[in-house]
């Protein structure tokens, strides 16, 4: 691990300036960092899956190059959405919210995503939502319209400068609902009046609730302070999320907001994108029910975060032959003979020194060039092929010294990979025996496991959360993890 001032300056592209800029935090030595988490009405799908993972891989390498990183993804809680979908289930808005957030939790563990530092939820935020739009009222940037709150657009005159838009085109291409409660068209809802049957809080214009953009602004502000380092979401988000939190913020603050602002990009499945409707729509635990978690973490880090990825069979195939590869040379490493010859001529060359002294170097130049992962992973990739060269000439029993000097590189192959949540398990897959060894261990058969998830589907099935959840909290313990998905619940057991 590299100290923070004296690795190489990491440049990332900041979407404000359409340019690479170098990372220059704050307060030295110290990254805050933004990111707009889930709207909890439904299961988390492979675009939650990319953003997840792209901001765990920042997360993982800055801290790996010794900053600390205080990291914060939010959580939406209360949106139409949510609202809609609760209607149509006939369930509390709270409730459901709560449930999918549950959910969120468990695909992020099977995908092995470190926590944040804070996971805020906008529902218990309002009175900062509310102490923020009143700012923007008292400083003219907002207006009240009976019970709803809006933004005055033309009264932000940078508004557009994140996704390069300005208002005169926005206005001439804008199909926006009329609306006669707004000055302008191009306004947005900071507070929405509550309509019958909607969850409300009370604020100083009426019962109503925040709207989605106003929830961002105010928590990012309350954990990071009202200028911090990081924004990061995906490229739907420019706008108008990120946009009119720029506006918002700087509007109520007259600072700066974010100084730089990252955008992964989309994710498409087989060319198209993904839609219910187009019966295209995977969710992660779809996924994970046919390929283990690390398959999908390789497939997504072997493109760069802002490049668009396709999500298909073919490219989950690849990814599962690449990561079985860099496993095979780790493996065959790991069991060499413990101890080799003290003399005798050595197998490694000077050249072979060199190669070997700058595995991380090259994993790091390669990371500091805006978390550039595919070129990351070719030299991971480049790193097996060299290990598994040197391996191949040592005789039945080799140099104690080459033996040393290969071991160091696979465990530095095994800590790199680690930074992209890949090469963590012990062996590449379990077999038979194995399993049953471990299930007699835990003192649980396939049988009764086999049992416990026909009771916890027939709890889902009659929205039983509490024993479902129950069950799976139960078998967890013993080192079982559940992995649901269109064809039933799998199961696993853990090392």
């Amino acid at each position: 691990m590299t100290h923070p001032a004296q690795a190489a300056a990491i440049t990332i592209y900041n979407t404000m300036s359409r340019a690479k800029e170098p990372l220059k935090p704050l307060r030295e030595g110290h990254i805050s960092l933004y990111v707009c988490g889930i709207t909890s009405y439904d299961y988390s799908h492979i675009g939650h899956a990319r953003s997840s993972l792209v901001f765990d891989m920042v997360v993982r390498y800055l801290r790996y190059r010794g900053y600390k990183v205080k990291f914060v993804r939010n959580f939406t809680d209360i949106d139409d959405k949510i609202i809609k979908r609760a209607h149509e289930q006939q369930v509390d808005p709270a409730g459901l919210a709560q449930r999918f957030i549950d959910e969120f939790y468990v695909d992020m563990d099977a995908l092995g995503v470190l926590r944040p530092t804070i996971e805020p939820r906008a529902t218990e935020h309002v009175t900062e939502m509310i102490d923020l739009i009143g700012v923007l009222i008292e400083k003219g940037m907002a207006y009240a319209a009976d019970s709803d709150v809006y933004f005055r657009v033309q009264r932000f005159p940078e508004y557009g400068k994140l996704s390069g838009r300005s208002l005169e085109d926005m206005q001439a291409g804008a199909r926006i609902e009329i609306n006669e409660k707004k000055e302008d068209p191009m306004d947005f809802a900071l507070w929405k009046g509550a309509k019958e049957g909607e969850p409300f809080w009370q604020s100083p214009w009426g019962p109503g609730r925040p709207g989605w953009h106003i929830e961002c602004s105010a928590m990012s502000k309350k954990y990071l302070g009202e200028v911090f380092d990081i924004h990061g979401g995906g490229k739907d988000l420019i706008f108008p999320h990120h946009e009119n939190e720029i506006a918002q913020s700087c509007g109520a603050t007259d600072k700066g907001f974010a100084r730089m602002w990252m955008h992964h990009g989309f994710v498409t499945v087989q060319d198209e994108k993904m839609s219910k409707s187009l019966g295209n729509f995977l969710t992660i635990r779809d996924v994970l029910a046919e390929h283990h978690p690390e398959v999908l973490r390789l497939l997504i880090f072997s493109a760069h975060y802002r490049s668009p990825i396709d999500f298909n069979e073919a490219a989950l195939h690849d990814a599962k032959i690449g990561l079985e590869r860099l496993y095979t040379c780790i493996e065959r490493i790991e069991s060499l003979p413990q101890q080799g010859e003290l003399d005798g001529a050595s197998v490694i060359t000077p050249e072979d020194v060199h190669y070997l002294d700058e595995i991380a170097s090259r994993f790091e130049s390669a990371m500091d060039n805006d978390f550039n992962s595919a070129r990351a992973l070719g030299y991971l990739f480049d790193t097996a092929k060299h290990l598994n060269g040197l391996v191949a000439k040592f005789a039945e029993k080799p140099k104690q010294e080459d033996l040393e000097r290969v071991r160091a590189g696979g465990a530095k192959l095994r800590q790199l990979g680690g930074i992209l949540g890949i090469l963590q398990e012990k062996t590449w897959g379990q077999t038979k025996e194995k399993i049953a060894d471990m299930l007699i261990a835990r003192g649980i058969s396939e049988t009764e496991i086999l049992a416990l998830i026909e009771e916890r589907s027939q709890a889902r099935a009659n929205k039983n959360w509490t024993a479902s959840d129950a069950i799976r909290d139960g078998l967890l313990a013993k080192g079982i993890t559940l992995k649901d998905g269109p064809h039933g619940t799998e199961w696993e057991v853990g090392e």
